[in-house]
């Protein structure tokens, strides 16, 4: 009887390894329930509190800081194929224009010896150094939380989980730098970042993850910025199984990379074209970070830091511009 339970147990173990190894079916994928409440909007957000913040805050080292975000130019990388507007700046108002229009009724003494300059930008909001939040994506018409778009999504945008509500992210920050770890200059095209290349990485830096960072992915791709074509084809990402380590082991808060996609394709499950999105956004409550500046942050081998970084405060949007810094710690 023993050793029939014995076998029973390592049968039981067995099955269950496997299944937590198999990629998730369509029907056992759904958004998750928040265990911050019913309201809850910012998902792993929670995480930060204000002893977490503090004690982040005070290990800053010195004066050195680090700007993780892009410029913002015309011809810049982004999002069209799916129909999304590209990055466009124009004058509104120009020191020789407000001589010839006087649009305040100034005369033409004054605008010539005041000199007017105005712009205006337009742009999809996933454009840039931007957070995504957690409406950005959902699984059978519902995000994070069980809010659905049928209820909760109007011609103004989400009436919950917009950006809006993302507070200011303080928290401890990791870069992890792939490439590094394999002796690289920057990941190949296409390729998939795994829980192995994490730990690996991990190990060669000296440095744990714990609950509560910002973890971000160094693949290199941001050397190729400045040449779009170059820099939208088959990127390299991090791979399902890869996310879900670092959420459900490590316990990051948000996760980000220096691509523009954070994921590579195509898609390790045939029942979802964006596996990471969905399980980090809809499943998991977690914030994802794309397109970080991670280059300077990997000459200098910085690989924790304070990150300090808040998005702009558009209501109801599934993203925003992010101008993240990170701060040397002892």
């Amino acid at each position: 009887m023993h050793q029939t339970r014995h076998n029973l147990t390592r049968t039981l173990c067995a099955l269950l390894l496997v299944a937590t190894a198999l990629p998730a079916t369509a029907e056992q994928r759904q958004p998750g329930t928040s265990p911050w409440g019913p309201d809850d909007e910012i998902g792993r957000l929670n995480l930060m509190t204000d002893q977490s913040r503090a004690q982040i805050l005070s290990r800053i080292h010195g004066g050195k800081s680090y700007d993780l975000s892009v410029e913002f130019f015309i011809g810049m990388p982004s999002w069209q194929a799916a129909g999304d507007p590209h990055y466009r700046i124009w004058m509104t108002h120009t020191p020789h224009g407000t001589v010839i229009d006087d649009p305040l009724n100034q005369g033409e003494t004054m605008n010539h010896h005041v000199s007017y300059t105005g712009s205006a930008v337009s742009m999809y909001t996933h454009t840039g150094t931007h957070i995504d939040a957690l409406n950005h994506f959902g699984l059978d018409g519902k995000i994070w939380n069980g809010f659905s778009a049928r209820a909760h999504l109007g011609d103004r945008g989400w009436r919950v989980a917009g950006v809006e509500n993302f507070p200011p992210i303080i928290a401890r920050g990791v870069l992890i730098d792939i490439p590094a770890a394999k002796g690289m200059d920057k990941l190949p095209d296409g390729y998939r970042v795994t829980r192995r290349d994490i730990e690996t990485a991990l190990g060669k830096q000296k440095v744990s993850l714990k609950e509560g960072d910002v973890v971000l992915l160094r693949t290199g791709r941001m050397q190729d910025y400045d040449n779009a074509g170059r820099y939208m084809h088959n990127p390299p990402g991090l791979g399902y199984h890869a996310a879900r380590y670092l959420v459900e082991t490590a316990g990051a808060m948000v996760i980000g990379a220096d691509n523009l996609s954070l994921e590579a394709f195509p898609s390790e499950l045939e029942s979802d074209y964006v596996p990471v999105h969905t399980y980090l956004l809809a499943e998991q409550g977690t914030p994802i970070i794309e397109l970080a500046y991670l280059e300077e942050l990997a000459r200098d081998q910085v690989y924790e830091f304070a990150f300090i970084g808040s998005p702009l405060k558009f209501r109801g949007a599934d993203a925003a511009p992010l101008r993240p810094t990170a701060f040397p710690i002892r």
